[in-house]
């Protein structure tokens, strides 16, 4: 008696039950373009509340970019900057990865992607935005607050030791030193160029306006920061990658590691908290400040 295949009686092959119970991910010809989220204000928010780092997004990275079958990374960004030192790490980090692992980098802005959100956006090859997303301000801002005047009321008194002259620079509690100011800005406008240097490397040609328009802190929805070159094109993730890897792409999302380890020692993902309500305030005065000035950050770009 002659054998039956499965595929004679029309029933499925034993391949093709197996194929059913592989990963999507690691299926034979599937396209696949890992997606990392990247949200949140960067660097130290407070010491309880952490905000996006190298540190808290390099092991995603990773992964995301040793991915099987990958053909390319997808980053969703959504923050309104931070720490410039953060954002260039992280920045530098994808372009080393991508240059290694030799996988094109999109991004995808959501609602914003400023200052430090948008210097990160420049480590994709190719940058979409929704039309109501805010892209831009590439400048550098800073700032604190005089108390001077609210202490002499209270009648406290400062007193302040210090061993080298310029090491009480910007003390909130004494009166603002103009020659402070002119240093500060100085480090400013060293951070600016960098900021400014990055931005043209990375995007080059596709930049469209002059200097005075581009780098003045100014920021732009998303069908303006196309015009400017400071994005590529509206669109969003599902459509553009379905349209350029076909309907069948699969876009796992690389999430931080959120083991029992990781929780034990109060570790979140990137950005976690930071737009968390007051409701856990824990009474410290530099939580709430940082709070406060985390949703300040925030209402600036109108969120």
């Amino acid at each position: 008696m002659t054998e039956q295949t499965g595929d004679r009686l029309g029933w499925p092959s034993l391949t093709d039950r197996m194929m059913e119970w592989i990963p999507a991910r690691l299926r034979r010809g599937a396209a696949v373009v890992p997606v990392v989220r990247l949200s949140g204000l960067i660097g130290a928010v407070t010491p309880l509340r952490p905000g996006m780092s190298l540190a808290g997004v390099a092991r995603t990275l990773e992964r995301a970019f040793s991915m099987k079958n990958a053909k390319a990374v997808a980053l969703v960004i959504n923050s309104p900057g931070g720490s410039p030192v953060q954002s260039r790490q992280i920045y530098l980090r994808i372009r080393h990865l991508a240059a290694e692992k030799k996988l094109p980098v999109l991004v995808f802005v959501e609602d914003v992607a400023a200052s430090g959100g948008y210097m990160i956006a420049c480590a994709g090859d190719e940058i979409f935005c929704d039309p109501s997303s805010i892209m831009g301000s590439i400048g550098v801002v800073g700032g604190t607050f005089g108390f001077q005047d609210l202490i002499k009321r209270i009648g406290v008194e400062r007193r302040l030791y210090t061993a080298g002259e310029h090491k009480g620079m910007l003390d909130p509690f004494l009166p603002e030193n103009p020659d402070d100011v002119t240093r500060i800005k100085t480090i400013q406008r060293e951070i600016h160029a960098l900021f400014i240097a990055l931005v043209k490397q990375s995007r080059g040609a596709r930049l469209k306006a002059t200097d005075d328009v581009l780098f003045t802190g100014e920021y732009w929805a998303g069908e303006t920061s196309v015009s400017l070159g400071l994005a590529d094109a509206v669109g969003d993730l599902r459509s553009t990658l379905r349209a350029r890897y076909g309907d069948k792409v699969v876009t796992p999302v690389v999430a931080p590691s959120t083991g029992l380890l990781s929780g034990l020692l109060g570790r979140k993902s990137a950005g976690a908290g930071t737009l968390a309500s007051l409701d856990g305030f824990t009474g410290l005065p530099d939580e709430l400040i940082s709070a406060l000035e985390s949703r300040a950050i925030w209402a600036k770009f109108g969120f």
